[in-house]
């Protein structure tokens, strides 16, 4: 029974983080967003981009594809965009998981600056293109599509402007020094 605890201990641990960042994605979206008039179907900049991205630095590519995927999923069933969901439960667990994977491959858990930037970047193609399918899907249209493409750009670069300097100063904390 002694070998269960620590395992056990793990995972509710897991399951804790988890948890909570799927609920800070969800918040960081549903209540930090600016919606743009730059397209006749709107766009929206959240936090939840930089958050995704925070976790994914933090915690690597199955939190971050978890949190990413469920959070801004229920973002969109809770907001009135449900026919969204589907579409950003892929594109963000996608991008979520594409961003922990760089960032944390080869033992590097995600504390080089510059594979970080990599990571997000590198993510962002993803993500537009299963927004840019979504669109074309649900407007019956591959052409409008194009004119969400510099709204979603947009919440990348400001999410990624946050999620550097937020994951740096959080690693430096006795939680994340202790993990490593």
């Amino acid at each position: 029974m002694q070998n269960a605890t620590p395992y056990s201990s793990t995972r509710t641990r897991q399951l804790v983080i988890t948890s909570m960042s799927i609920a800070l994605v969800f918040v960081a979206t549903f209540f930090i967003n600016i919606k743009l008039p730059i397209a006749a179907n709107g766009g929206l900049v959240h936090m939840g981009t930089a958050m995704l991205f925070i976790i994914a630095l933090l915690f690597g590519p199955r939190t971050a594809m978890i949190a990413g995927a469920v959070g801004m999923g229920l973002f969109d069933i809770v907001s009135g965009w449900t026919l969204w969901a589907p579409f950003s439960f892929v594109g963000r667990g996608l991008q979520g998981f594409v961003v922990g994977y760089i960032a944390w491959t080869y033992g590097r858990k995600a504390t080089n600056v510059s594979v970080n930037v990599l990571a997000m970047i590198a993510s962002v193609p993803f993500m537009l293109g299963v927004y840019y399918i979504c669109e074309g899907i649900l407007y019956s249209n591959w052409i409008a599509p194009v004119a969400s493409i510099l709204g979603n750009l947009v919440q990348n670069v400001v999410g990624i402007l946050v999620a550097i300097p937020v994951s740096a100063a959080l690693k430096k904390t006795a939680f994340f020094r202790q993990r490593g």
